[in-house]
């Protein structure tokens, strides 16, 4: 596998595939869905695209990342929820339809966004007044790998929806496996990079982590929203999809180091994750029995 192969066939196919198996679980009333409960989508867009970024960009002058680091970290923070946050949002009783929702809509917006974060971040840390032109046919192509294996995903599942539910499950097993391959070789190719900065960088993932579960289930809470749709907030906020954030490194910034934190980010969510559901079942079972008594 020469290195030409990874940014332009393995990193494109893997996230092809993620983002199909997205589009399988996804319908047009996934998108009207906003007008069910709209401060939910609204309060858990704000929280993703701003108070996350703040946060990570706090967070890298806390760990005084250097600059390509810090700019892969930012990267992290402006991607999308994954598919993962749906799956954990079912086993923690989370409501899932609002995942559903804040997943489709951070996928789209995340076109606009990623860029803007990106170039900020590449101005900002690179240097003070630095001209970074908007990689506009990079971005094109990182839109179609992201955008449209969504709508053919959804063109199957709206043409033969009993095909679309049988192949659910194992695209989205496909999706885990290919996600821990992409964390895999973003990891290697990183080399002498990740093991000088592996300390810092995964002390500053873990923090960005649980932080984002952190605020992710408080802010909606503290406005008064359910905490099944707090549960989903969190978790959409906490379960990035790193892919994403390593694709662009590689392919729009030709930096594998940039990929570096959310490579390691791939492995610290998915452990606190776990975690988090289980802390979350337990206050629903809580909140459950305190109702029944």
């Amino acid at each position: 596998m020469g290195p030409t192969y990874i940014p332009t066939v393995l990193l494109p196919a893997a996230v092809g595939v993620i983002m199909f198996g997205l589009g399988l679980a996804l319908t047009p009333r996934d998108f009207a869905r906003v007008a069910q409960f709209p401060r939910a989508v609204v309060v858990g867009l704000l929280v993703q695209s701003l108070v996350l970024v703040a946060v990570a960009f706090a967070i890298t002058r806390l760990f005084d990342l250097p600059p390509m680091l810090a700019v892969g970290f930012m990267l992290l923070a402006a991607s999308p929820g994954g598919a993962l946050a749906n799956i954990f949002s079912h086993l923690a009783h989370g409501d899932v339809a609002l995942n559903i929702t804040l997943t489709a809509i951070n996928s789209v917006l995340a076109l606009a966004w990623l860029p803007l974060v990106m170039n900020w971040s590449l101005a900002h840390f690179l240097g003070t007044g630095l001209d970074v032109p908007a990689p506009t046919q990079k971005i094109a192509e990182v839109a179609t790998v992201i955008i449209l294996p969504v709508l053919i995903g959804m063109f199957v599942r709206h043409g033969w929806p009993s095909l679309a539910r049988r192949a659910e499950r194992p695209v989205r097993i496909s999706s885990v496996l290919l996600l821990a391959l992409v964390v895999g070789v973003a990891l290697a190719s990183s080399g002498d990079t990740l093991l000088l900065h592996f300390g810092v960088v995964g002390v500053a993932c873990i923090a960005f982590n649980l932080v984002s579960l952190a605020v992710g289930y408080a802010v909606p809470r503290v406005i008064g929203l359910p905490a099944p749709q707090a549960t989903s907030i969190s978790l959409e906020i906490g379960v990035h999809n790193a892919a994403i954030a390593i694709f662009v490194a590689v392919k729009v910034l030709d930096s594998e180091v940039a990929a570096v934190p959310a490579a390691l980010y791939g492995i610290v969510m998915i452990a606190s994750a776990s975690m988090a559901v289980v802390w979350f079942r337990h206050c629903h079972a809580r909140t459950v029995a305190t109702v029944v008594d």
